[in-house]
């Protein structure tokens, strides 16, 4: 690696130390996901007291309904679900956090994929009093594998599993080793790396930012796991890789007018006299100069939004992609995991829009291979894809795309797709 480089790289890392760490809860109906980021914004005093002098006027002298902190629609107070993903904010003396508060019901699944999509962690709750404790082995919920292989599938980092509700057991410890023996099992099977299981009450506080005081569990609180993950880091090594966003003009007149092309570098550096390329016409130009926030510096990394002008007058719009010469080749046929999250069902033949970071094409399913069953993680044979099912599909495009495995880049490889006639977000595809 060059000093130059290497320079970069650290300057990133020690940027990561103080960044905030975004994380979702995902998990069952009810299972007490709302109440526990209430409970987190309760002990960290994070709440105004406005809202603190409004909740316990609506308790009357009644336990807080901490819930309320993150359900702010008028239906979901009405309902008593989450329907919307709601994001908090909050820090500790040594950390900041986001949190991404999404539904679990199966009917809002599509607001899960959208929170874990920029998550750098997922705490998947479980609550342990809807399983049944008396069998040789616990059966998870449909929900909490469903949400736990969406995270997985959309490689959120870090996972950890939170098993709620533990006051309510009368052998805790008990309780606490047969769901997390099932937990693991799942993982296992799934190819899910646990980062930690951890019992919570969320709603009297146990374990969720002071360590459980129980004899059957030495382990570290919530607050204490999610304060020692990493966030991601964008890679800044490799090839670069920039969607196009948009295009300004500099300058006024009808005179010579450069271009600078803006947009979110989703890896790789940059720097002037770079050669680069623009997809999907081919054509390639030098960097004459880097920008960010209107002002030319020496380069731009990974995770940076930067403006670059080229050494030529090359036609680029929005939707185009700046690439590494020779680094990605379009194509207009692929093989994705899709997540399908429309009431309508995904059907081979049928034309939909997809979007690839800002460009727009039309797509249809070509084939679906096989269908993942959540319960028995075996792969089914499906025609179609149901609302909350996850196939194994190839995709054909109308024009072909610089797609890159999903594995290798969240940016590169990932795509939703677009109902034509409805509108509707009606699936996120994963580039294999």
């Amino acid at each position: 690696m060059s000093a130059a480089l290497n320079s970069v790289v650290h300057e990133q890392d020690v940027d990561t130390q103080h960044r905030a760490l975004r994380f979702l809860t995902a998990g069952s109906v009810d299972d007490g996901k709302s109440t526990l980021i209430g409970r987190l914004l309760f002990d960290s005093r994070a709440i105004l007291a406005d809202q603190l002098d409004t909740l316990e006027k609506r308790a009357a002298g009644a336990p807080i309904d901490l819930s309320l902190l993150t359900d702010g629609l008028e239906a979901e107070r009405e309902q008593g679900i989450t329907i919307d993903v709601a994001y908090r904010y909050f820090a500790t003396k040594t950390r900041k956090f986001i949190i991404a508060d999404a539904p679990g019901h199966e009917q809002y699944t599509r607001n899960m994929v959208t929170a874990a999509a920029g998550s750098d962690a997922a705490v998947v709750l479980v609550d342990i009093t809807k399983l049944k404790l008396d069998d040789a082995e616990v059966t998870l919920l449909p929900q909490t594998r469903r949400h736990s292989l969406l995270a997985h599938l959309l490689r959120v980092p870090s996972i950890v599993f939170a098993i709620n509700k533990i006051d309510a057991l009368e052998a805790p410890a008990e309780g606490y080793a047969k769901v997390s023996a099932a937990l693991r099992k799942f993982a296992q099977a799934a190819g899910i790396e646990v980062t930690a299981i951890v019992p919570v009450s969320a709603l009297r506080g146990d374990n969720v930012t002071q360590p459980l005081d129980a004899d059957w569990y030495d382990g570290p609180s919530l607050l204490q796991v999610l304060e020692g993950l990493p966030t991601v880091q964008e890679k800044v090594e490799g090839q670069l890789l920039i969607p196009v966003q948009y295009v300004a003009t500099n300058g006024e007149g009808t005179g010579h007018q450069p271009r600078t092309l803006w947009g979110r570098i989703a890896h790789g550096q940059v720097k002037a006299g770079d050669e680069v390329q623009i997809l999907p016409s081919g054509q390639t130009a030098k960097v004459a100069e880097v920008r960010k926030a209107g002002e030319t510096v020496a380069h731009g990394v990974a995770g940076e939004s930067a403006g670059l002008l080229l050494d030529r007058q090359l036609d680029v719009s929005r939707g185009d992609w700046i690439v590494t010469p020779g680094s990605a080749t379009p194509r207009q046929s692929f093989e994705a995991t899709l997540a399908w999250l429309d009431t309508e069902p995904a059907v081979v033949g049928r034309k939909y829009w997809v979007r690839h970071g800002n460009r727009w094409v039309q797509a249809r399913i070509s084939a679906i291979e096989h269908r993942l069953d959540v319960n028995s993680l075996a792969e089914a044979e499906a025609h179609e894809l149901a609302i909350n099912e996850i196939g194994h599909v190839r995709i054909e495009l109308q024009a072909a795309l610089p797609v890159e495995p999903y594995t290798a880049n969240r940016v590169g490889g990932a795509l939703i797709v677009v109902d034509p006639t409805s509108n509707r977000t009606s699936g996120a595809l994963l580039v294999r």
